[in-house]
């Protein structure tokens, strides 16, 4: 019993002599997988409005391509009277034969300024068609472009989906017991309230948190690519513990860093997994009740997918 108090004691003072530090790096990892997060939800945006843009865009190009059929059609048909018009002047030519001179250098100088006029009839014709040709290159190469970044994108909630369904399945038995799946904006919410894992103002994930945790475990080592964010959240009661923590932000990151290393001990990339203490910050419940305080004290495990693919196709 003596040594066993002896090697606590020496636990605690370590820990109190790096909590400080471990508070500020597991901050700046935070501060970091924030704006990582924000921009994931703004690259999202910004993949939906440039697909609009391009579908807009494509609509225009197919109405210029219209306009241009159109316009060759009508450029087309004048080209044909000309040539009806010519074949007749010079039938005509021909039959003034014995006319006068006079006559028959007018009618020369008609058929001349015709056949200019056809020329340029049938130049302009030339033109148009190299055009209508370009402008078709053009919108069969934005449409490859909207169906590819349309099968990206499909692809990618497909998968999300396919996590989502996954991870349902594997903590079926720990839904209604302060657990949640959810699925939204493009990402995979995975909630669990305190009370199926810790005791209070603990972060030691007890056996049946444990045994979730794994489960989702399992899963993440099924998809490598998944980027997963542990998120720690506590009520806005402030701490009242001794020895190594100072607040509930202490409490909230020891809290997710716990979740980080089960993963992690369950063969889950550590590249995949960060780990970030929000403190009372972000409720999802009033605490001005004690159920909105339990709902409060939750972790958060967002599942990302990973728009490299995405982002390459947008900057060609």
């Amino acid at each position: 019993m003596k040594k066993l108090a002896l090697l606590i004691l020496t636990v605690t003072l370590v820990s109190s002599c790096v909590s400080k530090k471990v508070y500020t790096e597991l901050e700046e990892k935070y501060d970091k997988l924030r704006g990582n997060h924000e921009a994931l939800f703004n690259e999202n945006q910004n993949l939906i409005d440039q697909k609009k843009e391009l579908e807009a865009e494509r609509l225009k190009l197919q109405s210029e391509l219209a306009n241009l059929e159109e316009e060759k059609e009508r450029i087309t048909n004048a080209v044909n009277q000309l040539e009806e018009k010519k074949n007749r002047l010079e039938a005509e030519y021909k039959n003034l034969a014995n006319d006068s001179e006079q006559q028959l250098s007018a009618k020369a100088e008609e058929n001349r300024k015709l056949l200019v006029e056809l020329q340029e009839k049938e130049a302009k014709l030339a033109a148009e068609s190299d055009r209508l040709a370009e402008l078709q290159s053009q919108l069969s190469e934005r449409s490859a472009r909207v169906d590819q970044l349309e099968s990206l994108i499909a692809a990618k909630e497909a998968a999300m989906q396919q996590l989502k369904d996954a991870v349902s399945a594997a903590l079926q038995g720990f839904e209604g017991k302060g657990l949640t799946v959810e699925r939204k904006n493009g990402k995979v919410y995975v909630s669990m309230e305190n009370k199926l894992l810790f005791s209070s103002g603990s972060w030691a994930v007890n056996s049946e948190g444990r045994r979730a945790v794994n489960n989702l475990a399992e899963v993440l080592t099924q998809n490598p690519e998944i980027d997963v964010l542990i998120e720690g959240h506590t009520d806005d009661v402030p701490y009242g513990g001794k020895g190594v923590l100072i607040d509930n932000w202490d409490l909230s990151t020891k809290r997710a860093t716990a979740i980080v290393r089960i993963l992690v001990d369950n063969n889950v990339d550590p590249k995949q997994v960060t780990a970030a203490g929000r403190s009372k910050f972000m409720p999802v419940a009033s605490n001005a009740t004690s159920a909105g305080k339990a709902k409060n004290r939750r972790i958060e495990i967002i599942l990302a997918p990973n728009l490299d693919a995405i982002n390459e196709l947008l900057e060609e």
